[in-house]
């Protein structure tokens, strides 16, 4: 492989924002693994946020890339799945695509395809554009996938900031995850948080039903457990709240003793750890170390927390919900899932401009 641009590049990057700025260009924000994808011939490389090579992972992506891209390029955009029933995207069935063994690779690449959804462009031949504006780089990017096809697709940008707005109320119920908003006079930055991104920021009230020791010491909390009751009644885990300062966690971890039981009298029975092992949850498993210890100290579900959280992988939290605030004015059997916002259904494919 022999690029203007060679792997491995950090990707630019986005901060934080509670309002959509003015003034810039628009993209829905994806909910994938960001990937700048290397093209040189019938060379392919996927490259990752940590920079660690993806390429074994996607075989299809790889195939899309040498019948989609030009000769010689490099893309930036973001690997996704979409869940054809429900025609949004899964992150969770995305997640499943890293697995070690080549033959569950080659299974799941049948069974759930990923897509590409490309939004800049960093090279084209022997051309490094990473200096240009990204305005141009945009442009050149669609003169570049003009002909391509599914899986490979290019985000949708506007100018206009009201239908930025409205894409931030729609596309969510298609999986996405906001905006990002984007300078178009920029260079490209790799690891600079140049860009904005704006997501969706709602509070709800949860029951707290454990806890996992801090790294610091036995006598520190490092997580709290969420939970919330379903329509048949039962508390079903939800996500983690974890970021306190450490005079919170010891003085937190004091407060919690008084409500520790066992499993036994505890709603998460399933968590019992017998001969040194445990059955996790549907879902409760750590999505990025499947070795993870996951173990943890049972509470009585009689204390309130409001967290805030971003929006719904599922039945639970997509993202670590944040403390907002103790609400000891809360009945634990009054947190659940009808306090949630529902987002309004959307069809991805109206997202991707496709046909019906």
């Amino acid at each position: 492989m022999d690029l203007p641009v060679m792997p491995p590049v950090k990707p630019m990057l986005a901060k934080p924002q509670p309002s959509i700025p003015a003034g810039k260009l628009y993209e829905p924000k994806w909910d994938g693994f960001r990937s700048i994808i290397f093209r040189d011939g019938d060379d392919v490389e996927i490259g990752s946020r940590n920079e660690r090579p993806m390429t074994r992972y996607f075989p299809e992506v790889v195939a899309a890339v040498r019948a989609n891209f030009p000769e010689r390029a490099v893309i930036d955009g973001e690997i996704v799945v979409v869940d054809r029933e429900r025609n949004r995207l899964d992150f969770e069935v995305l997640q499943q695509r890293i697995h070690p063994a080549a033959s569950r690779v080659k299974l799941l690449a049948e069974q759930t395809p990923a897509s590409f959804v490309a939004f800049d462009l960093l090279a084209l031949g022997d051309e490094d554009l990473t200096g240009h504006p990204f305005a141009e780089r945009r442009a050149r990017l669609e003169e570049a996938l003009a002909e391509a096809s599914p899986p490979v697709h290019i985000t949708p940008i506007t100018d206009d900031h009201d239908l930025a707005k409205q894409w931030f109320e729609q596309f969510e119920g298609a999986g996405l995850d906001g905006l990002i908003a984007k300078d178009p006079s920029v260079a490209y930055q790799p690891d600079k948080r140049v860009m904005t991104k704006i997501k969706h920021e709602r509070t709800c009230d949860a029951v707290v039903a454990g806890y996992r020791v801090h790294k610091s010491g036995p006598d520190a909390i490092g997580s709290l457990l969420l939970g919330l009751y379903d329509d048949r009644g039962v508390l079903a885990s939800v996500g983690v709240i974890g970021a306190f300062p450490l005079a919170a966690r010891k003085e937190l971890f004091r407060e919690l003793q008084p409500l520790v039981t066992t499993f036994d009298d505890h709603p998460w029975s399933w968590a019992k750890q017998e001969a040194g092992e445990r059955t996790p949850l549907k879902g409760e498993g750590s999505r990025w170390n499947n070795g993870k210890d996951l173990s943890f100290v049972p509470l009585r579900p009689e204390r309130v927390v409001e967290v805030r959280y971003d929006y719904m992988e599922g039945v639970r939290f997509r993202h670590t919900a944040q403390f907002v605030r103790w609400r000891p004015d809360r009945d634990p059997r009054s947190c659940t899932y009808e306090q949630l916002e529902q987002p309004v259904s959307f069809d991805l494919a109206e997202v991707l401009g496709l046909p019906e």
